[in-house]
């Protein structure tokens, strides 16, 4: 080898020991970041690389805490967990955090500790929180430490505990909210200044709570102008009292609205004539019986504002064959396209049919029940069923004469149908019925449309 290969060869060499060492040479809240992408413990073991980064890991910018995560093959013992997590909080020097996930579901903690490592995480200038907790006894959450974490920009919440809401509060950068199994309290139930807790979010577009309970005898309005999105899930109201509190929410560009519950608090739209996706789920204890009455006005009183949606998903549990009258004063849903419906009676099918004049797809989960022959026989025909009526579908069919009355109505009446689903309930697979016969039967249905196709499908096809 020539003394020029040579000296070619051990500058080769010299910028391959060079290049090796790059990336150390990084700043720290570089290297902070890319450590950000992998796994929060495995970022912490790079402190065993070499000197230069042992305090690395105190510099990134996601975090997370998860004790059913598997380390060196094996889970991490609830004292080796708490440890970590209290070492990680206390020598973490990177004050903007970008994402935080608390995740605990494998050990029982002291709600004292988990107290103190969520107040300890909001304390930081933190835009991205996941908290799920599923083992905590009778956990505060630090409220006002959270109401003033004005950094937050996506919030999941994921635990049994109490949340004090105050009489006043703006988050400016959240845009995401998400809550489960929280009971919200008013921090203050005798305010001198206000009658309505106020909570102010100037770029929330995605608000999401399940199974919370809402403790509070004062209004709770949400502000938000730039909300996209609203979904509630209140299924049972722990409290006795006669006194409930009203939801208000103010949302002039809401598009997509859903509610479960039993209507045990007002919901107000202040603004609904933008929404176009709706769902309401109604449950009623057998225990509340007393109240369908009452009922059937606050849902009256929640369809009106929802009456300008293109599609509307109306499920009743437990309701409809207690409250037969609860649909006999329906809104014109003049741009709905798009119904479905379960356990309605045939008197609320036609109401609602009635009231939807442009109605394109009609779904029915459970068909009907209540339905008397004469009935039919005397309807005058949906305007629908005139001139936009396409797709039919029937779900859980189970045979019953009154159902095949229904299919033999819309046949005979919808001039436009183009397409009639029947799905079969599960339990026709076992039984003694000729379904060849039946299907004979439905399509032997004299047919107001030429073009109307009659398909027969299985519940679980």
């Amino acid at each position: 080898m020539d003394s020029n290969a040579a000296k070619r060869d051990d500058a080769t060499c010299q910028t391959m020991v060079e290049a090796k060492d790059i990336i150390s040479k990084l700043h720290d809240s570089i290297l902070g970041y890319i450590l950000s992408f992998i796994p929060t413990m495995e970022a912490v073991h790079t402190s065993v690389l070499s000197t230069r980064w042992i305090h690395v890991w105190k510099s990134i910018t996601n975090l997370k805490f998860d004790d059913s995560v598997l380390c060196c093959g094996k889970r991490m013992q609830k004292e080796q967990f708490v440890c970590f997590v209290n070492t990680m909080l206390l020598h973490h020097v990177n004050s903007s955090v970008q994402s935080l996930s608390l995740c605990l579901t494998w050990y029982h903690y002291d709600s004292s500790q988990v107290s103190a490592w969520i107040s300890s995480i909001l304390k930081r200038v933190v835009q991205n929180l996941h908290i799920h907790i599923h083992y905590a006894d009778k956990l505060l959450f630090p409220s006002q430490t959270l109401f003033g974490c004005i950094s937050l920009v996506q919030l999941v919440l994921q635990m049994r505990c109490t949340l004090s809401v105050p009489i006043f509060s703006c988050l400016p950068n959240l845009q995401s909210v998400t809550l489960s199994g929280i009971m919200l309290v008013s921090e203050s139930e005798s305010s001198n200044y206000s009658e309505d807790i106020i909570l102010r979010f100037p770029l929330l577009k995605v608000f999401e709570a399940r199974g919370c309970e809402w403790q509070t005898k004062q209004n709770i309005n949400i502000e938000a102008p730039l909300l996209e999105r609203f979904s509630i899930a209140i299924w049972r109201s722990l409290s006795n009292e006669s006194h409930k509190s009203g939801i208000k929410i103010f949302a002039p560009y809401l598009v997509d609205f859903s509610y479960e519950g039993d209507l045990e608090q007002d919901i107000i739209l202040l603004n609904s004539s933008s929404i176009r996706s709706a769902s309401v789920v109604i449950v009623m204890d057998e225990d509340k019986m007393d109240r369908m009455e009452n009922l059937g006005f606050q849902v009256h009183n929640l369809l009106a504002q929802i009456c300008e949606v293109e599609q509307l998903k109306l499920l009743f549990y437990k309701v409809l064959m207690h409250g037969t009258s609860i649909f006999t004063n329906l809104p014109v849903f003049g741009r709905l396209t798009y119904l479905q419906l379960n356990e309605v009676s045939c008197e609320a099918l036609l109401n609602l049919l009635h009231n939807s004049p442009i109605l394109n797809t009609l779904v029915l989960q459970n068909g009907v029940f209540d339905l008397n022959k004469d009935v039919l026989t005397s309807a005058s025909v949906p305007q629908c069923f005139v001139s936009s009526l396409k797709d039919f579908e029937f779900r859980g069919f189970n045979v019953h004469e009154h159902e095949l009355l229904l299919a033999k109505f819309v046949l005979a009446n919808a001039a436009v149908l183009e397409r009639m689903n029947i799905c079969t309930a599960f339990w026709l697979r076992y039984s003694n019925i000729d379904m060849e016969k039946v299907k004979e039967q439905i399509l032997s249905f004299p047919k107001c449309s030429s073009l109307v196709m009659i398909e027969f499908s299985h519940v679980n096809d």
